[in-house]
């Protein structure tokens, strides 16, 4: 079993910054690829950005060159960095961590961008 819970959600101006974190407890010695989606209203929940225990980075076409992704190992935690927000960016961000064959979801953190 693993327990993720993220932080550092909430309400930013179009342009600005946050720095979204997710630290996981459990079996976190199982870990392998952690990622973070995300889901708007009426929308599915899509794939943010997603990184390998080992470092290698992918994005979505959306997010690239805006968000950076990147974790701690020894603090077993996942990062992401948000730049240049976007209204469209507003969604709830889910951390997710993989222990196969298993798929282990966040409760998610709420990001609003305004105007």
């Amino acid at each position: 079993q693993v327990q993720l819970v993220e932080s550092g959600g909430g309400l930013v101006q179009a342009g600005g910054s946050l720095r979204l974190s997710c630290a996981a407890s459990g079996s976190i010695f199982s870990i392998n690829d952690m990622g973070w989606y995300r889901q708007a209203p009426r929308k599915q929940r899509d794939l943010v950005a997603r990184i390998t225990r080992g470092g290698s980075t992918n994005y979505a076409d959306s997010v690239k060159g805006r968000f950076t992704i990147s974790r701690d190992n020894a603090k077993n935690t996942v990062y992401l960095q948000m730049n240049s927000l976007k209204l469209e960016d507003t969604a709830v961000y889910y951390c997710n961590a993989q222990v196969l064959p298993t798929l282990y979801w966040g409760q998610g953190t709420q990001v609003t961008v305004s105007s």
